[in-house]
């Protein structure tokens, strides 16, 4: 997976991560337009953990350039997968559309343009979801998706030790949730790692 990465794909991330790091230095990139990108530590473990998640539906809520669905694709190209993946603005799911075809993991994923959260009551049997939307959502597409997920299946929520106040409504329903079983893990920005029981 990693070993036999195909050069258009390590080419494609390295222009995401060029566009991300200019993005970070020009104070007038509005936040909401800004990449929000994973490191590629993020993007490898995630990955490893999509690749060993059970039979289902995989998912993505915030696509931005459609870096994190990159690393996603390797392993969905492994294991014989498809990864849906939402993203709400226009200009970042036209950047992401041009990245799958840049990458040439066109066959791989299907980009939905909207909220998530207006879609993901038609995703049921969810094997593995990569959640990296707004903080604000997390606790709203954390009920929607526990109860979509199949048994075994994984729910992966990013930034939640570096905004780990925005994100404490999610955190404390999911590390007490009797449904799930769930492990912070400081990988990147802080990852939320659950499984459904």
């Amino acid at each position: 997976m990693f070993h036999n990465m195909p050069e258009r794909i390590k080419m494609r991330m390295a222009h995401l991560e060029r566009l991300d790091a200019s993005h970070r230095k020009i104070a007038a990139v509005k936040h909401f337009d800004r990449l929000r990108q994973i490191p590629p530590a993020t993007g490898k473990f995630l990955a490893l953990l999509a690749a060993g998640s059970p039979v289902g539906k995989w998912l993505e809520l915030g696509t931005s350039g459609g870096y994190s669905t990159l690393w996603l694709s390797l392993a969905a190209r492994e294991v014989g997968k498809k990864i849906i993946t939402f993203e709400i603005s226009p200009a970042k799911a036209d950047l992401a559309r041009e990245t799958f075809k840049a990458a040439g993991i066109e066959d791989t994923v299907g980009l939905v343009r909207g909220n998530a959260l207006k879609y993901l009551h038609h995703y049921e049997g969810v094997a593995f979801c990569f959640m990296d939307l707004e903080k604000s959502l997390y606790k709203k597409a954390y009920e929607i998706l526990v109860l979509n997920l199949v048994k075994g299946g994984l729910l992966v929520a990013d930034n939640v030790i570096s905004h780990r106040e925005d994100c404490a409504p999610m955190l404390r329903r999911a590390l007490s949730d009797k449904r799930v079983d769930a492990q912070v893990v400081p990988v990147g920005s802080g990852l939320l790692v659950v499984r459904k029981i």
